[in-house]
C-alpha cells in the first residue's frame, strides 16, 4: 500500500489519501489525475485496469484502490 500512497502523493500531495473516502465523488481527483493514476498503477503493479474496473467504488479511496490492485494481481 505504501507504493500506492507514493503514487497518489506524486499526483497531488495536498490530499490526505489515507483518510479520504470520496476522491471521485467529491471531484478531488480530476480526469487527468485519474488517467495518470491508472497509468502509474498499471505500470508499477504490472496489472491492466480494464474499463469495467474504472468505477467510483474502486477509486474513491486508497483502500479501495489497494483492494482492486490486489484482486487484479491475483488474476
Amino acid at each position: 500500500m505504501e507504493e500506492l500512497l507514493e503514487i497518489l502523493q506524486d499526483i497531488d500531495d495536498s490530499v490526505d489519501y489515507e483518510n479520504e473516502t470520496a476522491l471521485i465523488d467529491d471531484h478531488i481527483l480530476d480526469s487527468f489525475g485519474i488517467i495518470t493514476l491508472i497509468s502509474e498503477i498499471e505500470e508499477h503493479f504490472d496489472i491492466e485496469v480494464d474499463a469495467a474496473e474504472m468505477t467510483p467504488e474502486n477509486f474513491n479511496s486508497a483502500a479501495a484502490m489497494w483492494k482492486m490492485i490486489q484482486r487484479l494481481q491475483e488474476n
